[in-house]
């Protein structure tokens, strides 16, 4: 700011500097990673996971605008964000899940989850996930009925929805392990068709490989950082190769746990949500061996066969206690000294002056 004699600077509060990044264009970039698995799960299950996709992200813009306008405020919908959490609800369902179920977990997701708490940036848990829970609580026989993938009837309708199902990899591991069976079978082209999709599970889960891809997109963006994700994955991995080691019979091999479930959605996409996770990059990290170590203590010893959603909605809950800890020093300052049992200044300063006067 310049007058006629000399200039004068106001400064501010930091940052300086704008990144050029918005809501809408991260939300955007979310989107179109979740394309490569959004298109093979429409290959997998046909019109069933179109059907669910279509009903989620309407149904989470619809109750956005109808709970923004209940509120008194802007619709808010153009930054996206119900579009993405639309997105990974339907991810998290399965593909014969009826559409009015789908719209009650849009329902718990967009206007419980998210906008009884202020919106977005201010909900405490990741809103899709909460859906997910909410329905699996409510319905646990319809979210654990699966279709078999590459149905021959999955392009000619939705009559197929009452056809023959089987349980997920994770469902028959763990029944095998109750039963005191012998473990599923694990080969090469099991692993294969794991990581490609051929699985029963999730419409956007089953994919390791469109999945992976799409973190690498979100990586090159910058739109999440590695740690979580490596955390997560890697701690899923090491806990994993333990079991397998101490009992190889009642313990599948670690790249079934990898590919297996929905690990690769949860670490990549669901775990790394800016809101709901932590600020630091050492608070990341917490994060996410916090969420591995519970994703496999509910898989092996749990009552449900997959722990990654509970898992990362518990972490959730400490993310605030995670920054709390990790949150680094004021530059210039030193580290304060611990003031535990110790009085403080001005208790000290009152001390010495009735010491003084008597």
């Amino acid at each position: 700011m310049a007058n006629s004699d000399k200039q004068q600077y106001i400064v501010s509060t930091n940052p300086h500097a704008h990144s050029g990044a918005s809501v809408q264009r991260i939300m955007l970039d979310v989107i179109i990673a979740l394309m490569p698995a959004m298109l093979v799960s429409f290959y997998f299950f046909g019109w069933q996971a179109v059907r669910l996709v279509f009903v989620c992200v309407l149904g989470s813009v619809i109750i956005e605008a109808l709970c923004r306008k209940i509120m008194g405020r802007d619709l808010g919908i153009g930054d996206l964000s119900a579009v993405v959490t639309g997105l990974l609800l339907a991810f998290n369902l399965p593909p014969s899940l009826p559409s009015w179920m789908a719209v009650i977990g849009c329902i718990f997701a967009i206007a419980i989850a998210k906008q009884v708490f202020g919106g977005i940036g201010y909900n405490p848990f990741n809103p899709a996930l909460i859906g997910r829970v909410a329905l699996l609580i409510s319905f646990p026989v319809a979210m654990t009925n699966w279709p078999s993938p590459l149905n021959p009837a999955r392009w000619s309708g939705f009559s197929w929805i009452d056809a023959t199902t089987t349980a997920t990899p994770l469902n028959a591991a763990k029944a095998a392990i109750a039963a005191g069976h012998a473990l599923p079978a694990w080969d090469n082209s099991t692993m294969l068709n794991y990581m490609l999709g051929n699985i029963n599970g999730c419409i956007g889960e089953v994919s390791a490989v469109a999945l992976i891809l799409g973190g690498l997109y979100l990586l090159y963006r910058k739109c999440i950082s590695w740690h979580i994700p490596v955390a997560f994955i890697g701690t899923v991995a090491i806990f994993a190769s333990i079991l397998r080691i101490v009992q190889p019979d009642a313990n599948m091999p670690v790249l079934f746990h990898m590919f297996g479930g929905g690990l690769m959605l949860g670490a990549i996409f669901m775990a790394t949500d800016m809101v709901t996770s932590p600020l630091t990059k050492s608070g990341m990290l917490i994060f996410g061996t916090g969420c591995g170590i519970l994703t496999m203590v509910i898989r092996r010893w749990g009552g449900y066969p997959e722990g990654v959603s509970f898992a990362i909605i518990l972490m959730n809950a400490f993310t605030p206690l995670i920054d709390r800890a990790t949150r680094p020093r004021i530059f210039g300052h030193g580290k304060a000294p611990c003031s535990v049992g110790r009085p403080r200044p001005k208790q000290r300063a009152s001390a010495s002056a009735t010491k003084e006067k008597s």
